[in-house]
Order: structure tokens, then sequence, then C-alpha cells
């Protein structure tokens, strides 16, 4: 498991800046007319969070918190504060009690309602006795450096964590954090700067860092996607789109990856988003060897002419993977999966059917049967056409046994992948 903490500084950098101006604004007008006071404080704290003035804010959050316990947002970021800050306690008791008092205020935030995907990785790296900040190396030295990085970037004193950082990529040229750390000092550095070619400078820099990171791996997302950020923030648009699809592509069941699409969509004022395709049959069986197939019948009323029929095609094309009556494995999945001892949806299955779905559109057709084909109907036979039918499997309708498909496809035809974000997604 990669450590989160990384994860969990950024949102202060760059995703994380479109999120506090957001609840800024929206904070704002809720509390303005009640209290203008705690509205000009929550600015101030967030105007601090912005500049990586953490210690400063963290008072400033826990008087707002006190004042207003049901605002989400003010609990969130003081959990993250104090999360954040627990890393240059050392003293292993009040260390685990600072991380224990961050996740009940992260906790207390997702009870009311704040739902940024952050949350849930910090909460997911805090178990409810507090537990013990993960290591970024067995490497005493390494670890160290990396630990006063992250206390110096508490502080604020960026050039301090940037050095540290650094040092730790030196101790350890394959440490992914320490580039990726670095990278997001130079990113911030030049985010602050009002010297336009020093501006620019920096977020070269920051590029060059985030390059050694892909080196040191290039199928973890965070490298891409905090290097979109810089782009997009430096005007260089369809850079930016590049890298935030080649994090989609590294990492693409991170609901964290979509950040960066997210926001180059909406600076862009673009729409983006999956082709619409309902499938109206579904496919169960509770005993082997014996299969339901179900299909809608409100889906199926206005079949006449529009090429409905074809959807019976899907469920029984899925049947023939299930297992057998005895419980054994069926030959088609048993062919495309030797090496697997049980039955799971797969991305082949789920092709095969959505494929034969598209062969009775194409027989419907030649037999002059359509007179107006169904949308979805219409938007499968495009992506079937197009090639990017497994695309569109992988990335709309992925479930825990498609997923693990996913590696083997991409290694194959990560042009395939790439293009169903530029033309479908983006481009469609």
């Amino acid at each position: 498991m990669h450590s989160q903490s990384l994860t969990a500084k950024r949102i202060f950098l760059n995703a994380g800046m479109v999120i506090i101006a957001a609840m800024t604004f929206s904070a704002a007008v809720r509390v303005s007319a009640q209290d203008t006071d705690y509205a000009s404080e929550r600015r101030r704290a967030m105007q601090l969070l912005d500049e990586s003035k953490i210690l400063e804010a963290l008072p400033i959050l826990e008087k707002l918190a006190a004042q207003n316990p049901r605002d989400g947002e003010v609990q969130f970021f003081l959990g993250f504060c104090i999360f954040a800050r627990s890393r240059d306690i050392k003293d292993p008791v009040l260390h685990k009690r600072e991380r224990l008092r961050a996740r009940g205020y992260l906790v207390r935030a997702k009870e009311l309602g704040v739902t940024e995907p952050i949350l849930v990785q910090i909460l997911a790296s805090i178990p409810p006795d507090g537990g013990e900040a993960p290591k970024f190396s067995t490497n005493p030295q390494v670890d160290a450096a990396m630990n006063d990085g992250e206390a110096a970037y508490t502080r604020g004193e960026i050039d301090k964590a940037l050095a540290f950082y650094a040092r730790a990529l030196q101790l350890d040229p394959k440490l992914y954090e320490a580039a990726l750390f670095a990278g997001d000092m130079q990113f911030k550095k030049g985010h602050s700067s009002t010297d336009a070619a020093q501006r620019s400078a920096l977020f070269d820099s920051a590029g060059e860092w985030f390059t050694k990171a892909i080196k040191i791996d290039p199928d973890r997302e965070t490298a891409y996607r905090y290097w979109g950020d810089v782009l997009l923030e430096d005007g260089k648009d369809d850079e930016a789109r590049s890298k935030f699809i080649e994090a989609i592509l590294a990492d693409p069941y991170n609901n964290l990856v979509f950040n960066g699409i997210g926001r180059w969509a909406k600076k862009k004022q673009v729409q983006i988003g999956h082709p619409r395709i309902d499938i109206p049959a579904t496919v169960t069986s509770k005993k082997a060897g014996e299969t339901t197939i179900t299909v809608d019948e409100q889906a199926l009323k206005g079949s006449d002419g529009d090429g409905s029929a074809a959807w019976m095609m899907y469920g029984v094309v899925r049947a023939g993977w299930l297992d057998k009556k005895d419980g054994g494995r069926s030959e088609k999945f048993a062919r495309a999966y030797p090496g697997e001892a049980a039955y799971r949806h797969s991305l082949a299955e789920e092709v095969e059917a959505l494929r034969s779905v598209v062969e009775s559109v194409q027989t419907q057709t030649k037999e002059k049967r359509i007179k107006t084909l169904n949308p979805s109907l219409d938007n499968l036979v495009k992506l079937n056409d197009d090639g990017l039918l497994e695309a569109y499997v992988l990335f709309a309708r992925p479930d825990a046994g498609i997923a693990r498909d996913y590696m083997a496809y991409r290694k194959a035809n990560r042009d395939k992948l790439t293009r169903y974000w530029l033309d479908v997604v983006i481009g469609g």
C-alpha cells in the first residue's frame, strides 16, 4: 500500500485549491446573514491553507468548529490539519492521540455530508485506534528526511521541505514520494509567485520532478495528475488534458483520478461523459446450471422498428458463461481464462454479450426491420464500429470481475483506451 499522506497533502496544492474556493464561497453565502465574523474567519482559514500555512490555519479552524459544529467543511479541514501536524509529533502516545483526534473530525465531516474522495482515503489510513503513520522507507535516513520534509511543509516552509525531499531521493533514487513531493513544492512556489518568468520556470521544474516520479513507477496515477494540474494552471490546456488522461489510464478505479479531467473540462466549458447505454436485460443464477434472464418489458414496448429486440441476445450470451449444472466452469469461461478455477464476470463475457446485440442490430438492419434505431443501441453500434467496445466496458461498466482484466488489456491496447477518452468521453 502506498503512503496515504501524499494524497492527503495534495488537497491544498492543486485539486484542493478548487475545493477550497468552492467551499469558501458556498459557506459565505450560507452564514453571512447570521454571522459576518464567522464567514470572514472562515475565508481567512482557507486562504492560509491555500498558502500552505497549515499550523496558522489550525487554531482558526478549531475556533470555527466549536462555533458551528455543523459546518462539515470546517470539520473536514480541521481533521486534515490535525492529521498533517501529527507527522511532526515524535512522542508515540501523543502522535497516536492526534491521529485519533483527526479521525474524529473527519468522521464527523463525513456524517455532515462531505463527500470528497480524499476524505475516504484519509479515513482509510487511520485505524479506529489512531494507529501509526506509515513509513516512507525502511531506511531510517530516508524516512527521517521525508518526515522532516512533511513537517517543514506543515509549517509552510516550502524551500526547506523541497530540500528534504530532494535529499530523500538522493538517498533512495527509487522513492516515488520523494520525487512527487519535490515537484509538488515547486508547483506551490510557482503558484504563489507573481513574477511570470519565475512562475514559468518553477512550473517547468515541477514537471521535471514529476517526470522522475513517473520513471520510478509509471503505473501510479499521482504524478500524471499533479503534472496536469501544473500544466492547467500554466495555460497549457492540451498538455494538461493528456496528463490527466494518462492518470486515468494508470489507475481508472481510483475516484481521485477523475478530479483532474473534471477541472480541465470546467475550465474549457466542455461537457464530458460516457455514452449512455441502458441495458434492459439482467442475468442471475442462484444455483449452478439454473439461469434466469430478465428483460425489461417497458424497454421492449417500443421495440417495433427501433431494434430493441436485440437486447434478448445479451442475456442469452451471458448465460452461456455461467457455471454448468455440475458446478464446473462453462466451456467459454474455461477457454478464455484457463488459469482461473472459479467463474467471475469478465471483460470477455461482457464484450461478447454486447457484440451479439450489435450483430442482431446489423441483421435487423439488413432485413429492413429498423425504422429508427434506439439511442442506446446506436451508441453501442458506434463503439463497436470504432473498436472501442472494450474500453467502454472497462471504464463505464466495470465491476470487480471486469476490473481484473484491465491491466492485461491496457498493456496491449493503450492507444484504444486513450482514443476512447479523447474521442468519446471528451470528443463525444
